[in-house]
Parts: C-alpha cells; structure tokens; sequence
C-alpha cells in the first residue's frame, strides 16, 4: 500500500508517516520546511525528515510546496497513492495576521492542489484533512460557560463541542478564515464528486516530537519552558481558558480506521475529550507535581479569536468508527513531553 503525507516533518505528518511505515506501508512524505520559515529555526522540521528517513526503509522524501501545482500534480499522478493524509499548514492565528498571503495559499490554495490532483489521478483513495476548532471562530466563546477555581467549564454540562456549531458570522482570525476555505473545499470535493475526503477539526495536537513555540503548541511549549527555566506568558482568561489535548499517534490510528472505512465529505471534530482537557493554571499545577515549577507572567489581552473553554464532543466519530480509542490520556502525554525535552536539554 502507498501513501502520501502532507506536512511530513511535522507533528501529526510524522506520527502518520511513522505509523504507516510501521504497518507495512510505502510513504511519499511531502514537507519543505517551512514552519522555520513561519516560526524560526527552533521549528524547523529537519531533523524529524532526517530521523524518518534513517529509520524507515518505506519512506521517501520530497522536499515540494503544497502551493507548487504542478510538482504536486506530477507527483500524486506518478504516485497513484492508496491514501492521501494532508496535514501540511500555516497553524497560527498570530502568525497569519503578518503574512496573510503565505497563509491563505498554503492552507487553502495547496489544499485545493492536492484535491484537484486526486481528483484527477486517484479519485477513489482516502483522502484525510486536518481541519481545525478554529473554523468555529469565536463561536464557542458564546456557549454559557461557568467559572471553577482553575478552569471556566460548560454551565449547561455538555460533554463539549459538537459538528453541529455554527461557523457563520463570528470572528475568524486570517488563520482560521483560510482553514475554513479547505474546509468546504474538502466537504465539496467529498459531496460533489462522491470523494472519500474527511475532515478532521482538530482540538490541541500534540505529542513528545512536537517542535512547538511560542505562537503555536501551547503544552509542548509550556513544557518546554518549565525545564529551561524560561517564563511562559499567559495571554487572557486569567489563566483558566481550557483545551483538550490528542496525542499524534491516536490521530494517525484514527485517520488508518478512516481508510478502512471512508466516508463523502464528513466531518468530525477531533480532539482528546473531557478526559484529556486542561486548563493553562491545571498545566501548570501538574507540572508543579512532576518537580517542575514554572515562571509565568500574566498580560489581561487575550489573543483575538482565542477560545475561553474548548473541549471536543467525540460522540460523532466513537459512532462512525467504534474501534478507534485514545490510548494516551493526559498524564501520559505530558510524562512524555518531560521526557524528550530533557532529553534535549542534557544532548
């Protein structure tokens, strides 16, 4: 079986190229480093290519832009890929506002280049997008929310948010408007041309190889932080704002049960659920029980857009594919990230 994966180097691109690879499959891995380009060398995905490249015989590597139509085009019609998994963006909200041209075409217009190529030379494989919580706005932020001693939670007890939100009249960021484009891309191409194209809106990704910063990777970063002793800037919500976290290897596994068993166009919010939500003080009061207290400021400016409390109803897509689980519950994510990153700091 062959597939190709956007985004390769990147965290979710990586933890499917790795899965894949371990199950036996060839992968065409497509990344041209260009989170160094948007966030620095400390982003760069370099080494996560090289490491791919040294462990799995499977996989090959092309160094191509999804905004390149053509290159894209030559390589899915040379590929004939069995799967398609996009995962290649600009993820900031930050970032989007300083460069909205690079954002827009990488996110939606090389989201549409490799739809029309599929379309045109694997039209019935699988085709898995990484959609976004973002495309709902600021949407969420109207849903009635309570107030805890560390956290805002849901003052109507919903499990979370579910597919059925609105992502109408609300405010976006450039970040989440461009998402939204190859999100109803994707959904047209699923529903239009009787595609197997899913859309994921994911939650909080994350994962111990993730190579977060400041704009983007919240955990990965806060982590991060707490081990070199930098102080973290808590932006907002008096450090209570909620996000639920998925580790990349769930989201790989979930995206092989969407190969084998595709639908048109459908969309699923993604995420880790009620069980795995946390709060940024939450964050920091379990990294203070794992011995590893934090220095953090607080600015009372939230980012624009940011959600107060986002946790993901999973109810949709535990129906559609009832084998799927999440194997890494919170604890487990974050003893990981503690691992590799001082593991880094030591190398």
């Amino acid at each position: 079986m062959k597939a190709i994966v956007t985004g390769s180097g990147g965290l979710i691109g990586s933890g499917c190229s790795e899965l894949l690879c371990q199950s036996g499959w060839q992968v065409a891995g497509i990344d041209n480093d260009m989170r160094r380009h948007f966030f620095g060398a400390a982003a760069s995905t370099a080494s996560m290519v090289r490491n791919l490249l040294a462990t799995y015989p499977g996989y090959r590597h092309f160094a191509l832009d999804v905004r390149d139509r053509a290159s894209i085009q030559d390589l899915i019609k040379e590929e004939r890929p069995d799967l398609i998994i996009h995962t290649a963006a600009q993820p900031s909200h930050d970032r989007a506002d300083a460069i909205p041209f690079e954002d827009f075409e990488t996110n939606a217009v090389g989201t549409l280049n490799l739809l029309v190529a599929a379309k045109e030379y694997c039209r019935d494989s699988p085709f898995c997008f990484t959609s976004t919580n973002k495309v709902y706005g600021d949407r969420p932020n109207l849903v009635p929310l309570k107030e805890l001693e560390s956290r805002f939670d849901y003052a109507d007890g919903r499990p979370g948010i579910d597919e059925n939100m609105s992502i109408d009249q609300c405010l976006h960021s450039l970040f989440g408007a461009s998402k939204v484009s190859a999100d109803i891309l994707c959904q047209e191409f699923g529903r239009y041309y009787d595609m197997p194209v899913g859309i994921f809106r994911c939650g909080c990704l994350t994962g111990p190889q993730h190579a977060a910063v400041e704009l983007h990777g919240y955990l990965a970063y806060i982590v991060q932080c707490a081990i070199v002793g930098r102080e973290y800037k808590i932006f907002g919500f008096k450090g209570k704002q909620v996000r639920d976290q998925i580790h990349t290897r769930d989201v790989a596994a979930l995206f092989l049960e969407f190969f084998r068993n595709p639908r048109r166009g459908e969309v699923y919010n993604l995420g880790g659920g009620r069980e795995n939500s946390l709060s940024i003080l939450e964050t920091i009061q379990a990294l203070n029980q794992r011995g590893l207290p934090l220095r953090y400021g607080y600015d009372e400016r939230n980012r624009t857009g940011d959600h107060i409390c986002y946790i993901t109803d999973l109810g949709k897509v535990r129906a559609h594919f009832p084998g799927w689980t999440i194997e890494y519950n919170v604890a487990a994510i974050l003893d990981q990230m503690i691992e590799r990153r001082a593991a880094l700091v030591r190398a």
